[in-house]
């Protein structure tokens, strides 16, 4: 049976998926892969691990040939808060390492999970009941990649039957995986403030509402949708997929009454007039009628 490559697999969603796969299909179909040389060998103990460059094709050929890859969960990726400091690099890395997949993926004829993201909408976007196919203009350089990405999948889907799938994935909330440069990741950071009872300042707009999932929910979310019978999808790429919209003053009150043995409160938290982030000063749509093309697959049951 062909192997599972995951490509940045040191990441916030790579941490946990990694261990998952390796649990659901066995260690020793899951090769995990990132840029850095792995330090931690508790990572590596249950399965192989490569030193991959997403931005060399011939790295990412010889890996998949010499390990048998029939399925690939791309992940690798400058996420938006990082990407909108370097924007020029997030084009040439976001774009360029997904084109290089694909490529790999209609080569070796396997299976490809790109992740898109809440992001790849936009301001006009209708914000409540979104449908599945909508307008995006997004307005960060994060967003506007993963709208790119998702149109090129669609592309090798239809010009070179390359089976890509992936879901629009919210802000993702982990107790394991450290935050990794994201918009939402203030969630996590604020849940660390609180347990440890530190000052929090937070660079979001105290009611600006974004979409949060627990990554493990989105983990089992990618794995069913990667196993799901194809005749049964209607969209190959990009199915929206949430749990709740949460607010950073919101999220702040309700971590205040959980860590009552902190000396960390309300007080304790500062929210920014205006994100510095372009895009997020106002709330992301709430996909809830998107999740309906997913859960009408009967792929996903939130």
């Amino acid at each position: 049976m062909r192997r599972i490559l995951v490509t940045g697999a040191l990441g916030q969603i790579g941490v946990e998926l990694v261990p998952a796969l390796r649990k659901h299909y066995g260690a020793d179909r899951v090769v995990a892969s990132d840029l850095r040389a792995v330090t931690s060998r508790s990572f590596t103990a249950g399965g192989d691990y490569e030193r991959l460059e997403c931005m060399q094709p011939s790295q990412i050929f010889e890996v998949m040939r010499r390990r048998d890859i029939g399925v690939v969960y791309h992940l690798a990726a400058l996420l938006s808060a990082v990407a909108e400091k370097r924007p020029q690099e997030a084009w040439t890395v976001n774009m360029g390492t997904a084109y290089n997949l694909l490529e790999a993926a209609r080569e070796f004829r396997c299976q490809l999970f790109f992740p898109s993201s809440i992001a790849a909408f936009g301001p006009s976007t209708p914000r409540r009941r979104t449908p599945q196919v909508t307008i995006q203009r997004p307005t960060t350089i994060y967003g506007v990649t993963k709208l790119a990405g998702e149109l090129l999948c669609d592309y090798y889907t239809r010009r070179f039957g390359v089976d890509v799938r992936g879901l629009r994935l919210p802000g993702l909330i982990s107790s394991v995986a450290a935050p990794g440069g994201g918009t939402t990741d203030y969630a996590v950071e604020m849940f660390r403030a609180a347990a440890s009872g530190d000052r929090y300042s937070c660079f979001l707009a105290p009611d600006t509402r974004l979409d949060m999932m627990y990554l493990p929910d989105a983990i089992r979310a990618m794995i069913d949708l990667i196993e799901a019978d194809p005749t049964r999808l209607r969209h190959r790429n990009a199915y929206n997929v949430t749990a709740m919209s949460i607010t950073p003053a919101e999220l702040a009150t309700e971590s205040a009454n959980n860590f009552r043995r902190s000396p960390w409160t309300i007080t304790s938290i500062r929210c920014a007039r205006r994100s510095p982030i372009p895009g997020p000063n106002r709330s992301t749509p709430a996909p809830r009628e998107t999740i309906g093309a997913f859960h009408r697959a009967s792929i996903w049951r939130p």
